[in-house]
């Protein structure tokens, strides 16, 4: 009597996949919750089974330098470039189960399949889980993809977390090699790299639609704000001798606020405000704050900038204050390469899907790539945002991206 075997399932089933993040999650440095910092034991448990799901997919596994987990599918074609795929698998603190892992078990997923269909491309396929985008543990970041880019600097590997752990002692101990970090440029020896990822926002949903695809990573610049005046008593300053560091703070964020509003694409957030010696009973003296401004564009991001830093002066100015404001940090918009949105178009309108296109607003291992090589990313819908518990990318959603990667993959054409 003979028995029918059922069928294998579909590496590229969005219930699968979802199955998989869901096992993922169990690594984590936090019992009941979803914390994964960069190089921790609950990575290093993630890396070794992302290795072993990489290796069952039929690629060569290595970590590199920089703990990052580096899965090669050869290519028919000797001595081609690869198509780099993948994602992060750190996370912040208290996290959800689908940012930066979702991009990682999808892009194995679509090898899992041209595996199971016994198909080599021309050109190999490299899938990559990053070990460093969301820069909490150490005060740099995305060291992953900077190595790849050719753009990692040597002095971070001193940089040291918050138990006096550096950088270099924490690769030693998760099993990579820091001083052979220049060896995992694909600088000018890549055809393009391509992620897939929840959108972190709600302009998909609000659309109704499951994918999008990204136009460009916003570039930012963040800022310390120092607003001084002079500290006194509530009761006995009169209000037209005040010089309250507070009230000015709030004009000049409200400045900020009303400087973005209306311009597509640009947002400008004060995320933290500190009052120095704050009472209930004395007008502050000291206030800073953060400012944080991104937009696709980056002339649209530095006049928008330019624009609050001379508001910001000017307030301080008309009410008696002194306003210092220093730079922290600039990154340059990475736009996203106009042939691969549209084969990634193209992929999703052979499923009978839109090809909505949209920025995004928050930063990506793609930041670090642009310039070296190709880029392009595929938004997935989500809910309740990222980094917290209660961001949700539905399964049938997950496995659309799936199978857009896919059918972008089998149809890539090396030669443009």
């Amino acid at each position: 009597m003979s028995t029918v075997q059922a069928p294998a399932p579909d590496p590229l089933d969005g219930g699968r996949l979802l199955a998989r993040l869901k096992d993922l999650a169990r690594f984590t440095d936090v019992p009941g919750e979803m914390t994964r910092l960069s190089l921790s034991p609950a990575h290093k448990a993630a890396a070794g089974e992302v290795a072993r799901w990489f290796a069952g997919a039929g690629m060569a596994v290595h970590l590199d330098a920089t703990g990052a987990v580096v899965g090669r599918y050869e290519g028919g074609t000797p001595g081609m470039p690869p198509l780099i795929l993948g994602s992060h698998i750190d996370t912040v603190r208290n996290a959800g189960i689908f940012d930066g892992n979702l991009g990682v078990v999808v892009a194995l997923a679509v090898v899992e399949r041209l595996h199971a269909d016994g198909t080599r491309l021309p050109f190999p396929i490299e899938v990559v889980a990053f070990a460093d985008e969301e820069g909490v543990r150490f005060p740099s970041t995305l060291t992953s993809s900077r190595a790849l880019a050719g753009r990692f600097d040597p002095a971070t590997l001193d940089d040291r977390d918050a138990d006096g752990i550096s950088r270099r002692a924490a690769l030693e101990a998760f099993g990579a090699d820091p001083a052979a970090i220049a060896a995992c440029s694909r600088a000018g020896r890549a055809l393009g790299y391509v992620e897939a990822h929840i959108e972190q926002g709600p302009v998909l949903e609000a659309l109704g639609l499951p994918l999008g695809i990204v136009t460009a990573i916003a570039g930012a610049t963040r800022a310390v704000v120092d607003v001084r005046g002079q500290a006194g008593h509530s009761g006995t300053l009169p209000m037209e001798m005040r010089q309250d560091a507070l009230t000015g703070a709030a004009e000049m964020i409200l400045a900020a606020e009303a400087r973005a509003k209306g311009e597509t694409g640009l947002v400008a957030t004060v995320g933290t405000l500190a009052i120095p010696g704050a009472a209930v009973n004395v007008v502050p003296g000291t206030v800073r704050f953060s400012l944080d401004v991104r937009a696709p564009d980056d002339g649209q991001r530095l006049r928008a900038f330019a624009d609050i830093t001379a508001r910001i002066r000017d307030i301080a100015a008309a009410r008696g204050l002194q306003a210092r404001l220093d730079v922290t940090y600039e990154a340059a918009a990475a736009p996203c390469d106009p042939h691969f949105q549209a084969a990634l178009s193209h992929a999703a309108e052979r499923l009978g899907l839109p090809a909505h296109r949209l920025p995004s607003g928050a930063g990506h291992d793609g930041l670090s790539l642009s310039g070296a090589m190709p880029i392009v990313m595929l938004f997935v819908r989500s809910t309740n945002g990222s980094h917290n518990p209660r961001e949700h990318a539905e399964a049938a959603d997950i496995g659309l991206a799936a199978q857009v990667l896919h059918g972008f993959v089998t149809a890539f054409d090396p030669a443009g």
